[in-house]
């Protein structure tokens, strides 16, 4: 039964969708690119298409296939790459949110095992939802937080006000035209979590929202979800924040700042 608050999941269809994450000797379903069906859009090594297990009733599923490098990752792009694939993702998602056949577009990336994944070869999902409104419990406030570095359009910041927590990135746009500089700074707090944010990360979401005419990029490290918000649904703020700010200046910013000099 169709319903506008949850998403129903197809349990046969799941149980046939291939494991890569953490079973390595899984054949990817995403390299043997002269075997993928239902393409919806090419550029270069970027690929859209139909997500061949849609799990999700009542939905469109699609993926992008970010690059034909399976064990590469967003952290490792060069600037060209990264440029060209949050530009044509991007337009692909706002595509699907002006065609006016959904209540909702979600786009997001799964990123480690405990991204909710179950693919390695990197990739973003956009998925239209039919009846469930995917913003209705998004909210501005989720996107404040003490500001890591700022550019004309653009603004990373660590969360105050989490959605889920501990610790979370927000990037911050207000014009297309800054797009951009939108994914260097979604790269860096991505880089910071694979790299130096905890040992024991190796997880990461990327969740791409709408609102009020601009957009927002959330990026959250995940490691087991705390109980407290599962069962109460609510959130945590790690009381380290202040020196995750900057420590990410210190390391991606001023660094920088001075070799330019």
């Amino acid at each position: 039964m169709s319903s506008n608050t949850h998403l129903r999941f197809n349990s046969h269809i799941g149980r046939q969708k291939p494991e890569s994450i953490v079973n390595r000797e899984t054949a990817c379903p995403f390299c043997n690119r002269s075997q993928l069906s239902g393409i919806l859009a090419e550029e270069g090594n970027i690929i859209w298409l139909k997500n061949k297990y849609p799990v999700l009733e009542d939905t469109l599923q699609t993926v992008i296939i970010e690059t034909h490098e399976c064990d590469s990752d967003l952290s490792l792009y060069t600037p060209d790459h990264l440029h060209r694939l949050f530009r044509f993702a991007f337009a692909k998602w706002q595509d699907m949110s002006d065609s006016g056949d959904y209540a909702s577009v979600l786009f997001y990336k799964n990123h480690g095992p405990y991204s909710g994944g179950t693919i390695r070869h990197p990739h973003m999902q956009i998925v239209g939802l039919k009846y469930v409104d995917a913003m209705q419990h998004v909210e501005e406030s989720q996107f404040t937080g003490i500001v890591i570095a700022k550019r004309q359009g653009v603004e990373l910041n660590v969360s105050t006000l989490p959605r889920v927590g501990f610790v979370e990135f927000n990037v911050l746009l207000d014009d297309l035209r800054y797009l951009d500089d939108c994914a260097d700074f979604t790269q860096i707090a991505v880089h910071y979590i694979m790299n130096h944010f905890s040992r024991n990360c190796n997880s990461y979401n990327l969740f791409f929202y709408g609102l009020h005419g601009e957009w927002r990029v959330k990026i959250v490290p995940r490691f087991v979800t705390s109980p407290l918000y599962v069962g109460f649904g609510i959130p945590q703020v790690s009381d380290r924040i202040d020196e995750v700010a900057e420590e990410i200046k210190e390391r991606y910013f001023v660094e920088q700042e001075r070799l330019e000099v």
